[in-house]
Order: C-alpha cells, then structure tokens, then sequence
C-alpha cells in the first residue's frame, strides 16, 4: 500500500516557522492531490492545506497567507511552509494522499501524523 514519513514538526515559539514534509511511497501509480490535515484537542479533523498533482491548491482560511504548500511530484513528497505560526495552530498534523495504487479509483491514505507546538 502506501507508506509515508513525516517530519519538520515540533515545538516552536509564536511568530516562529516550521516546514512539514511528507514523503510517500509504496504501488503509487496515480498522485491526485497531497496536503495535510490538523486536529487539535476537542476539535474535528479539517483541512489546513492541499495541493494537486498538476499545482492547484486550496488552503482553510486561518492559514492563508501564512503557510504555503507545495509538492514534488518525482519525489512523491508534499512541503508545507509554515510562518508567522500562533498557538492556534498547534495540532496534530496527518498528511494525506489522494491517488491510486493497484485499484483504477482513487483513494485517500493518511499517515501516522507529527505534533506542532506553538508556545507563547
């Protein structure tokens, strides 16, 4: 199937930065889109930022202007720069993959997921 490493994240203090990678590999044939999702203490997953294979991105409105996402497709890997960072967005970040492997339709995987810790 699919298997990911994820790192860059970690305690930072606020106003600092941090870049999150996230490495794919395993029977990927087709990559649709990669991002990240984040789910802090008491709240549902939601989508911090994705990108597509071909370069579109969609960012959530708290993050935008202050995290840019990219993706190298030979690599099978997904960046997320991360600035300007506030205590809200402390959460636990899962990585996702939308692609297919040995099945014609497109799946989402999802890694283990990295902690970022913003202090004050």
């Amino acid at each position: 199937q699919v298997q990911f490493v994820e790192s860059g994240g970690g305690l930072v203090q606020s106003g600092g930065s941090l870049r999150l990678s996230c490495a794919a590999s395993g029977s990927i044939f087709s990559i649709y889109a990669m991002g990240w999702y984040q789910q802090a203490p008491g709240k549902q997953r939601e989508l911090v930022a994705g990108i597509t294979s071909g370069g579109s991105t969609n960012y959530a409105d708290s993050v935008k202007g202050r995290f840019t996402i990219s993706i190298d497709n030979a690599k099978k890997t997904v960046y997320l720069q991360m600035n300007s960072l506030k205590p809200e967005d402390t959460a636990v970040y899962y990585c996702y993959l939308d692609g297919a492997t040995t099945s014609p339709s497109r799946r989402r995987y999802w890694g283990q997921g990295t902690q970022v810790t913003v202090s004050t």
